[in-house]
């Protein structure tokens, strides 16, 4: 655990953009562009708008370019392994050079996400990019899983003193505690930790939600989710969990791109929306008193009644019982009035009740 006095306050929620964030709030939910703008403005913006649509809480880009992601080298190392959904690009060079949302449509992303209402940021890769989204006055930040081990770009990162999201697909224990005290110490005082698996797509087997539950007491950090496994199933558990943010990639319908094959299109986008929304409504608080569309049902309960009749003043054994519904006494009764009188006559279907019985006397 990391041995920090300034943790010892508990963090209960972080502010992104204005929204608040944590355990006790709706879980905000990021559509991830990524590389599914296919090179092409338009999609980007397309993107964006459907994002809103689908009831995303915020968009997210990445700003790199090739050239300060990787090098321009034909190298073994270079090379993309076999095996790998991108190997068809060759080199990490050509895959970047493709994915890479240019530096120039930044500005039009960001006010087209302004003007939607919609938060907007980035995950930057160099220091760079952190100079580029604070000309455009980004509102926070993402550490990427494989720059959670770029100690010089969080410490650039953390110099904003703005909310970070650091995901950890890459990084063991040692090295989280170390980014998450690097940002610290830099200024960054907000900060969600999110459990990723880095894989594509990323099989259930190894995603671990638990983790994620983990996080908050392990850290002192707002936890959550950042997703590549297929389909919905995995971000609905993590929201039943807690999380307090879920990132998912975000594509076109019918798009080919680098990341499509395990990104939610917009109408499945909604659907993962609107079924953590009605989670959320479910888990509520913890109450033990009858709801009020319960309480249309009480007819549904158990509870005493005669089922035949009897005279005033005669033993009322052997002419009642247990059925539904609930408006006569409480079965807990049975026994204890069982040498009980009729106060009045009762007919079957009466309810047992404190009017119609009395002690015998």
């Amino acid at each position: 655990m990391i041995n920090d006095a300034s943790l010892y306050i508990v963090m209960k929620y972080v502010t992104l953009n204005k929204t608040r964030v944590g355990k006790d709030y709706p879980t905000y939910v990021i559509a991830e562009l990524s590389g599914n703008h296919g090179g092409d403005l338009e999609k980007a913006l397309e993107i964006i708008r459907k994002a809103k649509d689908a009831g995303a809480n915020a968009v997210k880009l990445q700003t790199y370019t090739a050239d300060t992601i990787t090098l321009n080298s034909n190298k073994d190392d270079f090379l993309i392994p076999g095996n790998n959904p991108w190997e068809g690009s060759n080199s990490l060079y050509s895959l970047y050079k493709e994915a890479y949302t240019p530096w120039e449509w930044h500005e039009v992303l960001y006010k087209e996400a302004e003007k939607l209402e919609i938060d907007i940021f980035s995950s930057p890769f160099d220091e760079t990019a952190v100079d580029l989204l604070e000309e455009l006055n980004t509102k926070m930040y993402k550490i990427a899983s494989p720059e959670i081990f770029d100690i010089g770009l969080i410490e650039y990162v953390a110099k904003t003193r703005k909310p970070v999201i650091l995901s950890t697909g890459l990084a063991n224990k040692i090295d989280i505690e170390l980014a998450i005290n690097t940002l610290k110490d830099g200024g960054c005082k907000e900060i969600v930790l999110l459990k990723c698996t880095t894989a594509y797509p990323a099989p259930f087997n190894e995603v671990n939600l638990k983790t994620m539950v983990d996080y908050e007491n392990e850290f002192n950090v707002v936890s959550g989710l950042s997703d590549h496994t297929l389909g919905t199933e995995v971000p609905l558990a993590a929201a039943t969990l807690g999380a307090a943010v879920i990132e998912k990639h975000f594509v076109i319908k019918g798009d080919d791109t680098v990341d499509s094959f395990f990104s939610l299109d917009a109408e499945s986008f909604k659907d993962m929306i609107i079924k953590i929304r009605n989670i959320e409504k479910s888990l509520g608080a913890v109450d033990y008193s009858v709801s009020k569309e319960a309480e249309k049902n009480i007819w549904a309960k158990r509870s005493l009644y005669f089922y035949k009749d009897v005279k005033k003043n005669e033993k009322i054994l052997n002419s009642y019982k247990s059925v539904r519904p609930g408006y006569g006494l409480h079965p807990k009764y049975f026994d204890k009035i069982k040498d009980y009188i009729a106060a009045k006559d009762i007919e079957a279907g009466d309810r047992v009740d404190w009017d119609s019985i009395k002690k015998d006397i």
